[in-house]
């Protein structure tokens, strides 16, 4: 479901997600954006994510360094930086203002000086909305779902969208939900606290890795 938008602001941007929509481009040069609301929308239970034992071992090692917000717009130029992609201009300015209203985060992964991967998305109350990730380095962006999803239960977060469920996140547990059922979820963690910054960014990996694979 597509309606184009004639402007957008920050705060229309909140209100958008907040009632299940979110703003796609149709290309890095497009000139206007859409809403999308899918019919079936791609979740990561927060109980639910699979971390192979290769992947697992490979986030215990010190080979990389894990940053929070340490540098947002990078993160977002990165997952831009694409043949194909829905973000443009206007999605990279929208989403560095919410950055500033500490309503965006990124979660990154740094080796030998350099952002080697991560991802980013939106906090709105108890949901987390995630929009984009990207590697340079293998499992980078893994690495770093694996750091959002200890966050966002350390912090007391409901819900992690993922907008749409790719191959790639299928094999780290999110699936699909209808329309309805994310809406009722979606309500619920919305109005509900939450604090994305809950655990240091240096916090031990081991307790990382025990947040993000426990079950309720």
């Amino acid at each position: 479901m597509r309606d184009e938008l004639p402007e957008i602001t920050p705060t229309i941007l909140l209100q958008a997600y907040a009632s299940g929509v979110f703003p796609m481009a149709e290309s890095a040069d497009a000139g206007e954006l859409f809403w999308v609301d899918p019919a079936q929308r791609g979740v990561l239970p927060l109980d639910g994510l699979h971390v192979p034992r290769r992947l697992a071992r490979s986030f215990l090692k010190d080979a990389f360094e894990i940053r929070i917000d340490g540098d947002f717009a990078g993160v977002v130029a990165a997952c831009a930086a694409r043949e194909e992609t829905w973000i443009n201009a206007e999605i990279e300015r929208l989403y560095r203002e919410l950055h500033r209203m500490g309503h965006a985060h990124s979660v990154e992964i740094w080796q030998e000086g350099a952002l080697a991967g991560g991802l980013y998305g939106v906090a709105l109350g108890a949901a987390f909305f995630g929009e984009s990730m990207f590697s340079r380095r293998r499992d980078a962006s893994k690495l770093a779902l694996i750091a959002l999803v200890a966050r966002l239960r350390a912090g007391g977060f409901r819900l992690l969208d993922t907008q749409f469920v790719t191959p790639h996140l299928a094999r780290l547990g999110a699936i699909e939900v209808s329309r309805a059922t994310y809406r009722r979820a979606l309500e619920a963690a919305v109005n509900r606290p939450a604090d994305f910054l809950a655990l240091r960014p240096d916090a031990d990996r081991q307790l990382l890795l025990q947040l993000s694979t426990q079950t309720s």
